[in-house]
């Protein structure tokens, strides 16, 4: 069918109460094909998207406007304790223990109405993507095909914490669903204070440790204790191996049915995206597709070719009526009447896939950042560029791992660093001045601010109108330099580059092109006079100057942390000795970036990346807990005996034509 083809108009069902087994009923707002006023008889296939975010959201019933009329019925369902669903004070932001059974409740229901044709697909952002993953852990016999956008599958490796160290984006995400909890609908007086609190989020996030009944969550007391979960349990315990907090442990249970994958370099779940289709396309039989392009955690449907503040250029740009084009295609190929549920020889699937859009037509969909001009655009952004680049498999194996050795005078060598040894570099952390973030893979940490101030566009439609939100950090990009404005930053605003705790490893001005695409490692040996302490790396792509940036640019591309505690495993905690030498591995998120000829590639390494990551008060007290800070003086060694280095995923740099 031509996708502008509309057949019906719609027909809304609002609230119908879905039983859950244990009695729980469910609000679902069902919309159906019709015609004339009058309902279109016959078996149509099944869109099923769920949410903590309000069903009767405008981004939510766009799903059911173009859809429907394109002949499938939606189901639009609140969560359950969220909405106008029952199960009040059922509801822990993501860890809720009766999700993958509601899912599969939902699913059969939706499949034995005489209004269905038994094929459910399900579709969803984040929060609703996750639900499409437990689903498919539960293997509801109707449920045909799912599209998960941006979603976790580790909340202990990469969402609520990493490394070991807790990721505050999910300090800020709580605050939102408080914003409409249950708990508080008619309590005026606790409504003011999660708006008070979100406010003045930016001083909020330095208000650790947080305690028991002295957060502003206290007025929602699940979300609260979700918290603190988050925040002191840094061990991996039972409560993080839970099925909801842990999907890939449980992923041999996964249905085997079609997966579309997409999510962004800048997303928070960069690398669960990858993982999830690298392991699907193992296990199963069924048509797995990845799609990552240069975008952030919502950037894909706000339609916009920008991370923060580097523009990709307009191939970059999708927004939703690209996004539900590219729905209707794969949704079109498995839950229409004349889709068979078959497992596909390649050149089967080829021939089948071949008259789809190209986004499709591929296993694998990667954006290749960079390649631009350098210059501003005249939105005033960087020209970084890319293009859009089709591939069979993740990680792509054609991938060369590379060493490269940091250096004591600051250089990143392929070649060991030189002798004899040099002094190792030593630097301060002091939790009281840490490093800020400048650009982030994050999304959360929204505060609340005035009419007319530079909204977040895709959480200002989709809350109530008097509500306005904006992240307190830069989703995406950045050039490495303190402003004013920026939580952490201090005068003189500095670029990283100058500051004293942030140690600088880069190569020099490249020759020629060179291509990253995958996962970077740095391995670190370190000292520090703590008994627990944090080092982080960020990968970064360094512009030569130019008339509109006489500094040159520097990009940040991934990062990440290692919590030292934790250095040799996530379930137990080692205390250091201090001033000892012990080796650290911390695991950044992939990315894919051409770093030009004349560009150099550059990895910072310090102890903070705040409010990105929360701070170590370097006491070495129980997680959480910690009763006062302490300065801690750190050391990383680079020498023969001692080898730090990173592992960069090099990718030899095809011609346009290949």
């Amino acid at each position: 069918m031509n996708p502008l083809q509309l057949l019906y108009s719609l027909a809304k069902f609002k609230n119908l109460m879905l039983p859950m087994r244990d009695g729980v009923r469910l609000a679902t707002d069902i919309y159906r094909p019709a015609r004339d006023g009058a309902l279109v008889e016959g078996q149509f296939p099944i869109i099923l998207c769920r949410t903590a975010y309000d069903k009767s959201a405008q981004r939510y019933v766009d799903i059911a406007d173009f859809f429907t009329p394109r002949g499938y019925v939606v189901a639009l369902q609140d969560l359950r304790g969220r909405g106008e669903s029952e199960g009040t004070g059922q509801y822990f932001h993501v860890v809720n223990v009766n999700e993958g059974k509601d899912g599969y409740d939902t699913i059969e229901w939706i499949a034995a109405q005489s209004w269905s044709n038994g094929r459910v697909g399900m579709v969803g952002s984040s929060h609703p993507a996750l639900t499409q993953v437990m689903a498919a852990l539960y293997r509801p016999p109707h449920l045909t095909a799912i599209w998960p956008d941006v979603t976790p599958i580790n909340g202990y490796q990469h969402q609520q914490r990493r490394g070991g160290a807790m990721q505050l984006q999910m300090f800020g995400a709580l605050f939102v669903h408080a914003l409409d909890a249950q708990e508080i609908r008619d309590n005026p007086a606790a409504k003011r204070v999660i708006v008070n609190a979100m406010e003045y989020l930016r001083e909020l996030v330095y208000a650790t440790p947080f305690k028991a009944g002295q957060t502003p969550l206290a007025v929602v007391p699940n979300l609260e204790q979700t918290l603190l979960d988050y925040y002191t349990r840094g061990a991996y315990d039972d409560f993080w191996a839970m099925e909801v907090n842990n999907f890939s442990a449980q992923f041999h249970r996964h249905a085997d049915i079609p997966i579309m994958l997409t999510g962004g370099w800048f997303d928070l779940f960069a690398d669960a995206t990858p993982y999830y289709f690298a392991t699907m396309t193992k296990q199963n039989q069924s048509p797995v597709r990845l799609i990552m392009g240069p975008w952030t955690h919502t950037q894909m449907r706000n339609g916009i070719s920008f991370a923060g503040d580097v523009d990709c250029g307009d191939d970059a740009v999708w927004g939703n009526a690209r996004y539900f084009d590219e729905q209707l295609h794969w949704f079109d190929e498995w839950l229409k009447p004349s889709a068979e549920l078959r497992v596909l020889s390649p050149e089967q699937e080829d021939s089948a896939l071949s008259t789809q859009h190209s986004a499709l037509a591929s296993p694998v969909r990667l954006f290749v950042m960079g390649g631009g001009t350098g210059r501003k655009t005249r939105a005033g952004k960087l020209d970084h560029g890319g293009r859009w680049r089709d591939e069979h498999e993740w990680p792509l194996a054609r991938t060369q791992n590379t060493k490269y050795y940091l250096c004591s005078d600051g250089s990143l060598s392929p070649a060991p660093c030189p002798l004899p040894p040099s002094e190792p570099l030593r630097f301060t952390y002091d939790p009281h001045h840490p490093v800020p973030t400048i650009g982030a893979s994050s999304s959360g940490l929204m505060e609340l601010v005035s009419l007319g101030d530079n909204l977040d566009p895709f959480w200002g439609q989709s809350i109530s109108p008097w509500l306005r939100l904006r992240s307190i950090i830069l989703e995406g990009a950045a050039h490495q330099k303190e402003e004013p404005g920026m939580v952490g930053a201090r005068p003189p605003y500095l670029p990283l580059v100058m500051r004293p705790d942030v140690l600088v490893f880069q190569t020099p001005p490249l020759a020629y092109d060179v291509e990253v695409t995958g996962v970077i490692v740095a391995t670190l040996w370190i000292a520090s006079s703590a008994l627990d302490t944090d080092f982080t790396a960020k990968l970064i792509d360094v512009y030569p100057p130019n008339d509109d940036y006489p500094q040159g640019y520097h990009l940040n591309l991934s990062d990440s942390i290692i919590r030292c505690r934790y250095r040799n495993g996530w379930e137990h905690e080692e205390m250091m000795t201090p001033h000892e030498i012990y080796h650290v591995t911390i695991s950044l998120a992939p990315t894919s970036n051409l770093f030009k000829a004349g560009h150099r590639i550059r990895l910072d390494v310090s102890s903070s990346n705040f409010p990105r990551f929360d701070l170590n008060p370097n006491t070495g007290e129980p997680m959480g807990r910690h009763t006062h800070t302490l300065v801690a003086h750190n050391t990383v060694y680079c020498d023969d005996e001692h080898p730090s280095h990173v592992v960069l995923p090099f990718i030899p740099v095809l011609s346009a034509e290949s």
